[in-house]
């Protein structure tokens, strides 16, 4: 099967699974989202959405965000992993949405790039889902997941969202980064899979499998 095809059958059987896409971190705004996704770094999702109830309600908006000590911010986020480091950006990302954004999360990659904390993916997650903006965030499911079914060498993370942007049309990478997740996190784990055991590794590569059966886990 070529690059492409495996793309295209990758693309339908995602959109079987997933037909709906709601974003894993919980949020209510842009501001919200990309504090969430800041955090989420080196942690799982499930646990930022434990620490950020409290975290929100004590800094909903950039203001709020900024007026409260580091030390605060840190007590909120205490149990995610790095922290401290972590609750520095949260604070100054706040206040440089003050003093150059007008209160307001950019719209733009560059000047999402240049807030504290926050890199190309964060920036990436936050552009696609906070502003419908065509882009392919690229996790380590993702990146994973495009070397196991032959869509990108694996080179680099940078190669990886290249090569998915390639073969996949703009108007689905926005959701597509989602379904990709959603299928490695509950069908194709590093550990769950080695490429022959969940049904679309076995459809893509035949000669490994034995009767795939579609089904959502």
């Amino acid at each position: 099967m070529r690059q492409q095809e495996r793309a295209a059958l990758i693309l339908c059987r995602l959109e079987q699974l997933y037909p709906e896409t709601p974003v894993p971190l919980d949020h209510s705004d842009p501001f919200t989202l990309l504090v969430a996704v800041l955090l989420s770094a080196q942690c799982t999702d499930r646990k930022v959405n434990e620490v950020t109830p409290a975290l929100f309600a004590a800094g909903p908006e950039p203001a709020a965000m900024a007026a409260l000590p580091e030390a605060e911010i840190l007590a909120y986020i205490r149990q995610l992993g790095l922290a401290r480091t972590k609750a520095r950006h949260v604070k100054r990302l706040a206040e440089l949405l003050l003093e150059r954004h007008g209160g307001e999360v950019p719209r733009s990659f560059a000047e999402l790039e240049a807030l504290p904390g926050v890199g190309h993916k964060t920036a990436s997650v936050v552009m696609a889902q906070a502003f419908s903006v065509p882009a392919f965030p690229v996790d380590t499911h993702i990146h994973r997941l495009a070397q196991r079914w032959g869509l990108s060498s694996g080179a680099s993370v940078t190669r990886t969202e290249t090569d998915l942007k390639r073969l996949f049309p703009r108007q689905a990478w926005n959701k597509l980064h989602l379904q990709i997740i959603f299928y490695g996190r509950e069908h194709c784990s590093a550990r769950g899979c080695d490429g022959t055991v969940c049904p679309l590794c076995r459809e893509l590569y035949p000669r490994r499998r034995s009767p795939v059966v579609w089904s959502k886990a």
